[in-house]
C-alpha cells in the first residue's frame, strides 16, 4: 500500500489543477489561485513522501510532470485567458479579430510549461538548483497577481499588448537557461543569497500585509497576495543576478 501513497498525494495535486482551471472560467480568480496554491502544496509533499517511503520511481516522476502541467500550466493559462476577455485593448487592436484571437494565446503558457518539465525531466544538471523558472513559482506568480490586482489590469492603464508581451517574457522565463537557486540545501556559507532572498521577502510579505490593512478595499490578503507576486519577481532577479556575478572559489 505505502508503494501508491506518493502518487495518491500527486493525483490530489492533479485534481486541485483540473478544480482551479474550472474555477478560472466560472469562479474568479480567487478559487483558481486557492487551489493552485493546495496543488502547490501536495506538489510539495509528494516527493518528499516517496523519498522517505523509498518508493520512488519512474511511474512517479512521470505522473508528477502531467499533474503539474495542469495546475502549474493549464490553470494560470485559463486564468490568463479570462483575463485577456476583460483587459483593455489599444486602439490598433480594437477589431474583432484580436478579440477573439488574444484569449487563446494564454495557452502558450501551457505549452511552455510542458516544454519546462519535459527538459527538467532530462536535464541532469537540475539536481541541486534550477535551469528557468519552476513552473509552480510561475503559476503562483499569475495566480497571486490576477487575485490581487485584477481592478488595475482590467484598467485604461494596462491593456491587452502589454499583457502579451509580459506573457511571453515568462513563457521564456521557464525555459531559458538562466540558473535560478532552489531552497533543497541551506548553509550560511555558500548560500548568503538565499538567506537574503528570505529576510527581503519577509519584509516585502510584512509591508504587503500593512498596505493591505491600512487600505480596506484592498484587504489584508490581497495586501500579502501582491506581496507574494513581488517575492517571486524579485526571486526571478536575484537568480539573474547572482548567475551573472563572480563566484567565490574559496
Amino acid at each position: 500500500m505505502k508503494k501508491h501513497i506518493p502518487n495518491i498525494i500527486t493525483c490530489c495535486n492533479l485534481i486541485c489543477g483540473c478544480v482551479a482551471t474550472y474555477a478560472a472560467f466560472y469562479h474568479g480568480y480567487q478559487v483558481a489561485f486557492l487551489f493552485i496554491l493546495l496543488g502547490a502544496f501536495f506538489d510539495f509533499f509528494d516527493g518528499m513522501s516517496a523519498r522517505a517511503l523509498g518508493v520512488s520511481g519512474k511511474l512517479g516522476l512521470e505522473l508528477d510532470s502531467l499533474a503539474d502541467c495542469v495546475t502549474f500550466g493549464v490553470a494560470p493559462s485559463a486564468m490568463l485567458f479570462t483575463l485577456f476577455n476583460h483587459v483593455a485593448y489599444p486602439a490598433f487592436m480594437g477589431s474583432e479579430f484580436f478579440f477573439r484571437l488574444m484569449p487563446f494565446t494564454a495557452f502558450l503558457m501551457a505549452a511552455f510549461s510542458a516544454l519546462r518539465l519535459a527538459k527538467f525531466n532530462i536535464d541532469e544538471r537540475q539536481h541541486t538548483g534550477f535551469i528557468g523558472m519552476p513552473t509552480p513559482a510561475n503559476a503562483i506568480f499569475w495566480g497571486a497577481l490576477l487575485t490581487s490586482s485584477e481592478a488595475w489590469l482590467t484598467s485604461p492603464r494596462f491593456n491587452a499588448l502589454f499583457l502579451f508581451l509580459f506573457m511571453l517574457l515568462f513563457c521564456w522565463l521557464l525555459v531559458c537557461e538562466v540558473p535560478m537557486f532552489a531552497f533543497k540545501s541551506l548553509s550560511w556559507q555558500n548560500d548568503k543569497i538565499k538567506f537574503l532572498y528570505l529576510g527581503l521577502s519577509l519584509l516585502i510579505l510584512a509591508g504587503g500585509a500593512v498596505v493591505g490593512s491600512t487600505h480596506p478595499e484592498l484587504g489584508v490578503w490581497m495586501g500579502l497576495f501582491r506581496g507574494v507576486a513581488c517575492c517571486i519577481g524579485l526571486y526571478v532577479l536575484m537568480s539573474i543576478v547572482a548567475s551573472v556575478l563572480p563566484q567565490d572559489r574559496g
